[in-house]
């Protein structure tokens, strides 16, 4: 089995990765939406553009 991240072979402490930094390059991912699946349901849709349109204006710094 090989580290999903790097294609290194895989430790047993951080199995399936091959360090703990891999670990939190993942970790990073699913944090930052990267394996997110885009949803079909219209109703998911409308949520999104009520929360769009809803949001406070963030002012420049």
């Amino acid at each position: 089995m090989t580290c999903p991240i790097c294609s290194g072979e895989v430790d047993k402490k951080y199995r399936p990765f091959c360090s703990r930094r891999c670990a939190d390059i993942d970790l990073a991912k699913w944090f930052s939406g990267a394996y997110a699946t885009p949803s079909q349901d219209p109703d998911d849709i409308e949520k999104v553009i009520d929360a769009l349109e809803n949001e406070p204006e963030q002012k420049p710094h």
